[in-house]
């Protein structure tokens, strides 16, 4: 791991963003950027798994240019997890904006963010509102409880009430069961306190996991509606199929590390089905898209 710049720049505000990337491609850039010119960020730890290295180097471009922007170059792809815990630990300000690399932030939105963090009973977590390039607010950002019935329904693809996104937007910030990894603040007390994220999840699910991991410390999990980030989504050159795989394994663990004395037995019995499922889904979206490529054109 080496850092990006030899130029160090006092923390003012105390907000760190962290990002982790896998072969993001050129959003990167426009995530970075959107970073670097918002006031209210003091440093960027920008996590490098494995990025091409004509990214690598605008990205070592930048961080000579602005002392703010500090990479960490890990020389494989190690997870989500364990790249925002390697972000974390090397920050230096006392509040964590964990960031998407496909995600374009505001000016004043980390500052939003921070200021609804205040006060809040720790370990406190503030999810922001994630906007899909089609304008409209993605899955995700304001969850509830993740239980077997609602795996089982959103897995599948089928409507269930875990996804809260089609509810009537709230006009101030609400308690939510779950937030968001894709843009997520903490203090740096209570990230800590949770032992950061598990590192057991590589793909997905690690957000559910600590923000389940915060109620059950008594903390507060927050939905912020009036923070609006851009969220492109699903941007990594990484195989679809092992994207649902680590889906289907995250899973298996939450329900294995949150099911009590019977956890364990959810994780081996649900393990194999949620597989199954995550192969199953990848057929079905690939005969989809062969289908609609192979369609005739519509008459004009």
């Amino acid at each position: 791991m080496s850092g990006g710049t030899d130029v160090d720049q006092p923390v003012r505000s105390g907000i760190s963003a962290v990002i982790v990337t896998f072969r993001t491609g050129d959003v990167l850039l426009e995530c970075v950027d959107s970073v670097l010119a918002a006031p209210d960020v003091d440093e960027l730890v920008l996590v490098n798994h494995d990025n091409p290295s004509d990214m690598v180097d605008q990205l070592e471009q930048r961080a000579r240019h602005d002392g703010r922007l500090r990479l960490i170059h890990t020389g494989a792809n190690l997870g989500f997890s364990r790249g925002c815990n390697l972000g974390a630990k090397s920050a230096q300000g006392d509040v964590l904006l964990f960031l998407n690399p496909d995600a374009v932030v505001k000016p004043g939105d980390a500052a939003r963010l921070r200021e609804t963090l205040q006060g809040r009973t720790e370990p406190a977590i503030i999810g922001a509102r994630l906007i899909g390039p089609d304008g409209k607010e993605q899955r995700g950002a304001r969850r509830g409880a993740l239980t077997l019935g609602s795996a089982f329904t959103g897995f599948l693809g089928l409507s269930c009430a875990f996804h809260r996104e089609h509810e009537p937007l709230p006009s101030q910030p609400v308690q939510m069961p779950t937030v968001s990894g894709a843009a997520m603040v903490m203090t740096r007390r209570g990230f800590e306190a949770l032992d950061g994220f598990d590192e057991g999840y590589f793909l997905h699910v690690e957000d559910i996991d600590i923000c389940k991991r915060a109620r059950d410390a008594g903390g507060e999990v927050v939905f912020e509606p009036r923070v609006e980030i851009a969220h492109v989504g699903s941007t990594s050159k990484i195989s679809q199929v092992k994207v649902e795989i680590f889906k289907a394994l995250g899973l298996a663990r939450y329900f294995t590390l949150h099911g009590g004395l019977i956890g364990p037995v959810q994780g081996f019995v649900l393990g194999p089905i949620f597989l199954v499922g995550a192969l199953a889904r990848t057929l079905v979206s690939r005969l989809q898209a062969r289908a609609s490529a192979e369609a005739p054109a519509a008459d004009l």
